[in-house]
């Protein structure tokens, strides 16, 4: 009896020792495979660039009114006609302003033979006081009523003046050589000239010169300066690009919905006269450009690949994940001579971009180049490429961006991959997969040295 229950003992234990060895194999064993989403530095122009949205006006746009009363007995203009400076495009009827100014000028002849009247009484009221005959009340009197004449002689003329006035007003001319956009009346109907001019047309300078007007937002607002260069597409041609310049920056704000917004005007040739008044335009304006630069994907500054493969511990360096958290080497480097260290020494900042990483000595041993607190932000940054299968860090000096795209300068050649993503395995959560016992892996045994299986 003793001896079969010593049999199943061993039977039991043989099964324990292969079950744990078959889940280590399947669990611990598999290593993890790393797939490294790279892109080439290439070298091309890059520019940084504000978009807004605007609307195509012609440079000089007038609105012709009438400033008498009355019904419009001719129109000489249509829509899209073609005006010059002081040509006649509409008249007024003038029967009443013709009759108001018979009017006037009857009261001006009737005013007139009054003043004459009082003048001679005057000179007659001066010869008889100068012989005693009429009192100083007397004279006075006369003096006052010639010099009343007079001043009704006066207004009669003005009147007179006004009403002629008021007949050429009869006449609607264009003040300016253009094209009519719009018409809005028709022969017959009366227009009241009262508090508000009435708009009888609205008239458009010379087409060949058109202008945007923008709305920039107050973010972008100070990139922008007169004489950058703006391209922009109309839906009517959504093939063609058009070109002009920035002409002004007006500097009264726009507030829509608390968000505040600054005209930027835009001038623009027509000569084919493809573009018109009211198209609505999709602006890029250029606010700076370079050519030929090294170039590589944004996404390149910002990737690190301890945080990809989930080895970041609480104080943002590697935590203790293998070989990988300390340099990804096989012998627990990066490559490049950064000892156990070299995992630890690139962070980045709460905007993405890189500080200054430690550099490494000749002896393998890190050296810090921090300036501590209050230092200035630079441009330094870094990239990874790969080299024998592992992520090595490249430093690099970053410049324009466009947000997809930044400028570097250093070491990096053109053509060099470099490191964007890192793709994540499908058979596991992540790249750092976990064992059933709860223990981190990357790929070969161990807690902390079996970086070197694969990647």
């Amino acid at each position: 009896m003793s001896i079969f229950k010593g049999k199943s003992l061993v039977i039991l234990v043989v099964t324990l020792a292969l079950a744990c060895l078959g889940g280590y194999w399947l669990w611990g064993g598999k290593k993890a495979e790393l797939k490294w989403k790279t892109a080439a530095a290439e070298k091309g122009p890059l520019q940084l660039s504000v978009t807004a949205t605007g609307t195509l006006q012609a440079v000089l746009t007038v609105q012709v009114g009438t400033q008498v009363s009355g019904t419009v007995s001719a129109l000489y203009v249509d829509f899209n006609s073609k005006v010059a400076k002081g040509q006649v495009i509409a008249r007024i009827d003038t029967t009443l302003l013709r009759a108001a100014l018979s009017d006037v000028i009857s009261n001006l002849e009737k005013v007139a033979a009054q003043n004459l009247q009082a003048a001679a009484e005057r000179k007659r009221s001066q010869a008889l006081f100068a012989g005693g005959l009429v009192s100083q009340s007397d004279l006075d009197q006369a003096v006052a009523n010639a010099d009343v004449a007079a001043a009704n002689l006066n207004s009669a003329r003005a009147q007179v003046d006004r009403a002629r006035i008021n007949l050429r007003y009869a006449t609607i001319i264009s003040p300016i050589d253009g094209i009519v956009l719009s018409r809005a009346v028709d022969v017959g109907q009366t227009v009241a000239a009262s508090f508000n001019t009435p708009t009888l047309f609205t008239i458009a300078g010379d087409l060949r010169q058109m202008q945007v007007q923008a709305s920039v937002d107050e973010a972008d607002i100070g990139k922008v300066n007169l004489g950058q260069r703006a391209t922009f597409t109309v839906d009517a041609y959504p093939d063609s690009v058009f070109a002009g310049k920035v002409e002004q920056i007006r500097l009264q704000p726009v507030t829509v919905q608390n968000v505040v917004s600054y005209d930027v005007v835009i001038s623009v040739p027509n000569p084919d006269l493809k573009l018109m008044p009211g198209m609505t335009a999709s602006l890029t304006i250029v606010v700076a450009r370079k050519e030929n630069v090294l170039q590589v994907p944004s996404a390149a500054l910002r990737f690190n690949p301890w945080e990809a493969m989930g080895l970041k511990g609480k104080d943002g360096k590697g935590g203790k994940g293998g070989k990988w958290a300390q340099g990804g080497g096989s012998d627990g480097t990066d490559g490049s001579g950064g000892g156990k260290d070299s995992g630890k020494s690139y962070r980045q900042d709460s905007a993405g971009s890189p500080h200054k990483p430690d550099t490494v000595s000749a002896d393998g041993k890190a050296e810090r180049h921090w300036a501590g607190k209050g230092r200035k932000a630079d441009s330094s940054g870094r990239v990874f490429i790969l080299e024998n299968g592992k992520p090595k860090p490249v430093r690099v000096t970053t410049g324009l961006t466009d947000g997809t795209h930044t400028e570097i300068e250093g070491e990096l050649q053109a053509g060099t991959e470099v490191i964007t993503g890192l793709d994540v395995p499908k058979t596991g959560g992540s790249p750092a997969q976990s064992s059933p016992f709860g223990m981190p892996r990357i790929g070969g045994a161990g807690g902390g040295g079996g970086g070197g299986r694969g990647h």
